[in-house]
């Protein structure tokens, strides 16, 4: 089975980067797999020592085919180095998995990802794959289709990646023109379209939204497994982007998750799960922001 390399982001969290890649290290189809850690720099002088402390451990990584450390001379942010770093690895491999420093992973991660890579190269329908999928209240098939993207463990072909849009003005007017903001916030079910005018705003500094909106608009088909093989370690407060919560936290998968050539069509049953997770998420969080107004 051909392995794609890996493209792991990190910055400045030294035991959530370790704990990411010891996972990584357990999974099958590690040792042939070329890792890529792109090691971004410091903003602050506060944050320069654990900086430092990421870039020394990345340059004792082993279990891989090989590993090369891209250590950036100035801080390019989360959202350029994922951007410049997605870029290269596919300009010279074409294709990627991408990682950030606070996903865990399953051992049978990249058996997934390298198997669903290999199924749908050369279909055209299919944007991205992923390792995440979300605690719904239902069960759901080995793996299946959505016209959704995700950012917590995914991949991608230079085919698509050539989809990518970095102006988020430009992706929002063609969403009205077209009149998909509904359909892209999933008839309302989550705030997609106003993560995408904060991006503009610079009120954020998402990537992912981008990718996403560029997907949805090309009409690409995602591939998601029905047992998630990502965890998010990241919502503990340690990260600039990320708030404490729970909401997205579940078991790894314990058994690999089979990849069969679909039909690229969205799950309905898939689709209907994720909507009613979003609302009771939104349900909860309002009712946490309501209960700190009163001093509950």
């Amino acid at each position: 089975m051909k392995t794609a390399p890996i493209a792991l982001f990190v910055y400045n969290r030294p035991e959530h980067t370790r704990r990411t890649v010891e996972a990584l290290q357990r999974n099958e189809g590690a040792a042939e797999s070329d890792l890529f850690v792109f090691a971004d720099a410091a903003q602050t002088p506060e944050v320069a020592a654990s900086v430092k402390k990421v870039r020394n451990y990345a340059g004792s990584i082993e279990g891989f085919r090989s590993v090369r450390t891209i250590t950036r001379e100035r801080n390019f942010g989360l959202a350029n180095s994922i951007v410049d770093g997605v870029t290269q690895i596919c300009g010279e491999y074409g294709r990627v998995i991408v990682l950030e420093d606070d996903l865990v992973t399953s051992p049978h991660f990249l058996r997934f990802m390298n198997r669903a890579l290999e199924t749908y190269a050369d279909d055209d329908r299919v944007g991205s794959v992923h390792g995440y999928w979300y605690p719904v209240d239902a069960p759901m098939p080995d793996s299946f289709f959505l016209r959704i993207a995700s950012s917590w463990g995914w991949g991608t072909w230079s085919r698509a990646w050539r989809l990518f849009e970095r102006d988020g003005a430009r992706l929002l007017s063609e969403l009205r023109r077209r009149g998909l903001t509904g359909a892209f916030d999933l008839d309302g079910a989550t705030p997609y379209t106003r993560m995408l005018e904060e991006q503009i705003a610079g009120k954020n500094d998402s990537w992912a939204i981008r990718w996403d909106a560029s997907l949805f608009l090309a009409g690409k088909m995602s591939l998601y497994p029905g047992a998630s093989l990502v965890s998010n370690i990241g919502f503990d407060g340690s990260g600039r982007h990320s708030p404490v919560s729970t909401a997205y936290d579940h078991e790894l998968a314990s058994t690999p998750v089979s990849v069969e050539r679909l039909e690229p069509v969205e799950c309905v049953e898939a689709l209907a799960a994720l909507v009613r997770y979003y609302r009771a998420k939104r349900r909860v969080e309002v009712l946490k922001r309501l209960l700190k107004i009163l001093g509950l």
